[in-house]
């Protein structure tokens, strides 16, 4: 999500994902929890990735976040208290209001003319309950705070603000925006963010979703520093960083795109296909915008038991730049690399 001003925004711009049981995430102790998701989402394994022919509550989303549970799957995104949604089969959804009514009194950190916008969330279940990182901060500033919230189901959601999980302020190289939580192989949970500044970072959680001591890892950056919405997905051996680069928010005008790099350990060094650190500059392109599809960004991964797709927004050019929901089915070639079906 990009933190700099821009004279075109036209829309708050916003994390990452622990699912229930896939990939090393926990599904214990929750009614609603699955161990993968429903059949019918299934994708079609013969031919390329495809995109999936959505409707309903799909514009504006922005800053998707996306989990499967028994009882269908649920997105939150940016906007006034968190817009939360739902779906049955990942293709109709219907808006479910907001997260919060007001912004939790603790934040300082959103502008006096906007103070309930916030931004990024991230959806993620593990320790036996759901875990919503969010950011709150305002355009040009990385005087900026993740949130933490906890609820022991989505169907409904109960939700327990828990304060700051992390602040950066104006004398800190680094933006505390678009959370997004991992659990590794070993029961760890961790949370990458970031947003441009010195790039992406990663600390380490406590089992209850609080930061825990003060390691900090830093995971990739840019040379203009146009990087932000880290993404973590453990498969084969490998942990996968997605990261959002260049520029969101500026409708048509858009520019952003998703790169990935690997690592062999969730701290790093990540480096992409040609062997470039992310740290140096490097990263794969996973899906870049098209003639109506612009800037596609801001990606989650939904690892499904029979499949994985690609979630993101990206700007329509056939409907004035309005920021849309786009889900298509996610591919790995067989050196290892994803393959998104998108714009």
């Amino acid at each position: 999500m990009r933190r700099a001003a821009l004279a075109l925004l036209v829309v708050a711009c916003g994390g990452g994902h622990v699912t229930p049981a896939d990939g090393g995430r926990d599904a214990s102790a929750s009614a609603d929890a699955a161990s993968d998701a429903p059949v019918d989402a299934a994708p079609d394994a013969a031919g390329p990735p495809a995109m999936l022919a959505l409707s309903g509550a799909i514009v504006p989303v922005h800053d998707p976040s996306i989990i499967a549970t028994a009882a269908g799957y649920y997105l939150f995104a940016t906007g006034q208290g968190l817009r939360a949604f739902h779906s049955a089969d990942l293709r109709a959804w219907v808006a479910d209001g907001a997260v919060f009514a007001a912004k939790p009194a603790w934040i300082t950190t959103t502008p006096a003319s906007d103070p309930n916008n916030l931004w990024a969330p991230d959806i993620s279940f593990f320790g036996g309950q759901y875990h919503l990182y969010y950011a709150a901060s305002s355009f040009g500033s990385n005087a900026s705070c993740i949130g933490h919230a906890t609820s022991p189901s989505l169907s409904p959601a109960t939700w327990t603000d828990h304060g700051a999980v992390i602040c950066s302020t104006a004398s800190d190289n680094w933006n505390a925006l678009d959370p997004a939580a991992h659990v590794d192989g070993a029961g760890q949970a961790w949370l990458a963010f970031g947003s441009f500044w010195g790039g992406l970072k990663l600390i380490p959680l406590a089992a209850d979703g609080s930061r825990a001591g003060s390691d900090f890892y830093a995971l990739a950056t840019r040379a203009n520093t146009a990087v932000e919405a880290p993404y973590l997905v453990s498969r084969g051996g490998w942990y996968y960083l997605f990261e959002s680069v260049d520029y969101c928010c500026q409708g048509v005008n858009s520019t952003y795109k998703v790169m990935v790099g690997r690592a062999p350990a969730i701290t790093g060094p990540y480096v992409d296909a040609q062997g470039t650190a992310l740290l140096a500059g490097g990263g794969t392109l996973v899906v870049q915008g098209d003639a109506r599809w612009k800037g596609p960004g801001h990606d989650a991964v939904l690892e499904t038991a029979t499949g994985d797709f690609h979630v993101y927004h990206s700007y329509d050019a056939q409907n004035g730049g309005a920021p849309t929901l786009r889900i298509g089915e996610l591919r790995w070639s067989a050196d290892g690399w994803p393959l998104a079906a998108g714009p």
